[in-house]
């Protein structure tokens, strides 16, 4: 992993994490979602995407926005409705448009939007792709499953990233998703490909080759990111047991990375500048 890696995952880490606590202290209205132990997924993207392809988030995307932009400071004074927002404070959390990137808390919404979108590169632009951010829960949504259609027939430059964190929500994945995300990508025709989130690197070198194919025009692609989710579904609903919390916080990639030296002044670093960061938008108009 390199040093830029880790500053990425580590920024996105404690910008949730500051986010948290500001909601905790009444600084933060209405809802957020943070992605604490999904930050491989957009850091190892983030190096695979070019600033003209399309990326399609989701209400779980601000690691997804961080990751391509490097703007902490823009998306909390859009998150708080403070000066220096990304789009004047009127996206809050969960809708963003800066460039070729877009979210939308719509569940599901995205992918259609994204098939319409790769259907206009492949027309206009050949050799950019759209890529679109959901959940293993998306998976209930009808939209999905028209969009993948389409985008098979179509021989769309469209990836899914499936962000496979085990919970819908509230609800363990087994227990509201029959089959699997694999079976669902075949009865479209469509590549499949099972990316364990536990090294960066490793994940760009499987990452790599599936999406130079679509690039080259070979057709859209589910990724299926093997992931966790380390907190609540929005702010305090979550239902899991403390001893699989334990379990998961056991296998997050941010202790190993916070014992050496100059891993812990890394962190070090990137807390501070996500504090002054904070510190600077409340005192904001």
């Amino acid at each position: 992993m390199t040093g830029a890696d880790l500053r990425m995952l580590l920024l996105i880490r404690h910008f949730e994490l500051a986010l948290l606590d500001l909601f905790a202290r009444g600084l933060v209205h209405g809802t957020t979602h943070t992605c604490l132990g999904q930050e491989p997924v957009p850091v190892a993207l983030s190096a695979l995407l070019h600033d003209d392809d399309f990326q399609l988030s989701n209400h779980r995307g601000h690691g997804h926005y961080l990751a391509r932009f490097d703007d902490p400071a823009g998306l909390l004074a859009e998150i708080l409705g403070r000066d220096g927002a990304v789009n004047l404070g009127v996206g809050g959390s969960q809708h963003l448009k800066r460039g070729r990137f877009l979210t939308t808390g719509v569940q599901g919404a995205g992918v259609p939007v994204a098939a319409g979108t790769a259907l206009h590169l492949s027309r206009h632009e050949p050799g950019r792709i759209a890529c679109v951010h959901i959940g293993d829960g998306t998976w209930g949504e009808g939209a999905v499953y028209e969009a993948l259609n389409l985008a098979a027939l179509w021989r769309l430059p469209l990836v899914v990233a499936v962000e496979h964190n085990g919970i819908a929500q509230s609800t363990p994945t087994a227990d509201q998703l029959a089959g699997t995300i694999a079976g669902r990508a075949a009865a479209f025709g469509i590549p499949h490909l099972h990316v364990p989130c536990e090294d960066v690197t490793a994940m760009r070198s499987l990452l790599a080759g599936p999406l130079q194919r679509v690039r080259d025009g070979g057709g859209p692609l589910v990724v299926e990111f093997a992931t966790h989710r380390l907190g609540p579904h929005s702010k305090g609903d979550d239902p899991r047991p403390a001893a699989e919390l334990d379990r998961l916080r056991a296998r997050d990639w941010y202790p190993p990375h916070a014992g050496t030296p100059a891993d812990t002044e890394q962190r070090d670093r990137v807390a501070a500048v996500v504090e002054e960061v904070v510190a600077r938008c409340l005192v904001s108009a």
